[in-house]
């Protein structure tokens, strides 16, 4: 049985198992997905889900109802006082899962972990997740120039944060 790390209106955050790692293989190399990320590998995958979960973690975002694997994340700096959320992938595109995993993943964050910061960086180009992170509150730091090497070309990230504060701040008074 899986670790439930939140639980929302439609979806659960939980911790990955070795069962979920041929999902996330699959999610990260989705001709939709791989542009914007720098996927890992199995055996990378296998020693985050086989660790304590102390540093990194890889989490699956799950429908209630059905028990089925809509998205991953990869979270990583777990024994600091920030974290870095690697990899945020929604498998089920176009029903606002995005949105609500990504809201209970700063609440597990901030509310449950009691992280000061939280930060990403994010391909210029995927302007569907940078409107997603400003829209829940992150915002933009700074651009990584040249800083990857994705397919012999050089590329931007932008790098963007929420700090503890803000995300409370936002949040008050909200049920």
């Amino acid at each position: 049985m899986s670790k439930i790390l939140i639980t929302g209106e439609r979806l659960k955050l939980r911790c990955a198992e070795i069962s979920d790692l041929q999902y996330i293989m699959e999610l990260q190399h989705k001709p939709e997905n791989v542009k914007f990320i720098v996927p890992f590998d199995e055996k990378y995958h296998t020693a985050i889900i086989n660790s304590d979960n102390y540093s990194k973690m890889d989490v699956i975002a799950e429908e209630i109802a059905t028990g089925k694997s809509v998205g991953y994340f990869m979270l990583c700096e777990l024994d600091r006082f920030k974290i870095e959320w690697r990899h945020v992938i929604i498998d089920k595109k176009g029903v606002g899962y995005g949105r609500e995993a990504f809201k209970l993943l700063l609440k597990w964050s901030f509310e449950i972990k009691k992280f000061h910061r939280g930060w990403l960086d994010c391909k210029p180009y995927n302007e569907i997740a940078l409107h997603l992170y400003e829209s829940c509150g992150l915002k933009r730091e700074g651009i990584f120039r040249d800083c990857i090497f994705v397919n012999g070309v050089y590329e931007d990230l932008i790098v963007l944060s929420i700090l503890d504060r803000e995300y409370f701040s936002m949040t008050a008074g909200k049920v």
